[in-house]
């Protein structure tokens, strides 16, 4: 790596550190105020503290792209401002070559961000979220947090999944084929054993000939394809899950028949996010060569955080008209990534 290089490498590499550093302490603090309203004697100062620090992966994941966008324009900008790009031009130094420089910390950041995707994100955001739930239920099992799931004619509401084979406030709603209730179930705990859920302190209600029986039941061997992997995708909302969990998942709803768009759209948008990145940054570098090469650093941060928010808008828009329209999830992601790549290199070669 020549001198020349390393200062653009560097000059973009810490202004991409420093925004994500800046977006990342402001999230988490707005986070960590937020989490002040929900305390009560069992979610603690301490317990907030810890979910915070538990959904910092998530939080930096989710800012991955819009960081690195911004700490390009910067990064780039202020060189373009102190006129070291026409410098660098005008010594023979080619824009492609100045792009290919560029772009080195960017897929530095956008491996990184699958990484966080993949590997720490999701298993972050279930234990901050489990903790949580079973915190504010006051270790009673019961909370009004958790998450909803269909299996067949069964209806599902698990309050929380610790460590993945351990589930407290299971309730279960089964219906008959015409959609008559037949039977309802609440349980404080369950354990994963033997290829099947053994619950705890049941009270069941079974509904038979317009006459309603009540049960209690110590224990119960719950047979059902949420495996402790599956559960650990449910309590986690799509966009947290990792890529392989997304899939996994999307698979088992398609053999329960229920729709796995949402999930479809996750995945791609998850698997793509390296494209997304490099076709924002496009852009961006091409408003620096462009309309934005002397303006104020605050114009282009303002700029960078209108381009990532179109973008995002864009595609959670086109995620769910996907599912109405009947075209693919991967055809909803795709869209906004040619758009902005094939906008960037129009831009790019108009500015020279």
């Amino acid at each position: 790596m020549t001198v020349l290089e390393r200062y653009i490498f560097r000059q973009v590499f810490f202004s991409i550190l420093v925004v994500l550093i800046v977006v990342l302490g402001l999230d988490v603090l707005i986070a960590f105020l937020d989490q002040m309203n929900r305390l009560n004697d069992h979610y603690t100062l301490s317990g907030a503290v810890h979910y915070v620090a538990w959904t910092s992966p998530r939080r930096l994941y989710e800012y991955i792209t819009l960081g690195t966008l911004v700490g390009v324009m910067i990064g780039l900008g202020m060189m373009a401002s102190q006129s070291e790009l026409t410098v660098m031009r005008a010594a023979g130094v080619s824009t492609l070559r100045i792009l290919f420089i560029v772009y080195k910390p960017v897929l530095l950041m956008a491996a990184l961000g699958l990484v966080l995707g993949q590997y720490v994100a999701p298993v972050t955001e279930q234990k901050a979220q489990s903790v949580r739930a079973i915190a504010m239920a006051g270790g009673g099992g019961y909370s009004t947090s958790g998450v909803w799931h269909k299996e067949g004619n069964t209806f599902i509401f698990i309050n929380a999944v610790e460590s993945g084979e351990k589930i407290h406030g299971v309730t279960r709603y089964e219906f008959a084929e015409d959609l008559q209730l037949t039977r309802s179930s609440i349980a404080r705990y369950g354990e994963f054993h033997d290829g099947a859920w053994v619950l705890e302190n049941i009270r069941e209600t079974r509904i038979q000939d317009e006459k309603v029986t009540t049960d209690r039941l110590s224990e119960e061997v719950w047979k059902t394809g949420l495996t402790p992997e599956l559960l650990s995708i449910v309590v986690v909302e799509p966009v947290d899950l990792s890529i392989t969990g997304l899939w996994d998942y999307a698979t088992y709803l398609k053999q329960q028949g229920v729709s796995a768009d949402l999930y479809l759209q996750a995945f791609w948008a998850k698997l793509l996010q390296p494209l997304s990145t490099a076709a924002l940054v496009l852009v961006g570098i091409s408003f620096i060569f462009g309309p934005l090469r002397s303006v104020p650093i605050g114009q282009r941060i303002i700029t960078g955080v209108i381009l990532g928010l179109v973008f995002k808008f864009t595609q959670d828009m086109l995620g769910p008209a996907s599912s109405v329209y009947g075209f693919p999830p991967l055809l909803a992601t795709l869209i906004p990534i040619i758009a902005s790549a094939l906008g960037g290199l129009y831009l790019l070669r108009r500015a020279g």
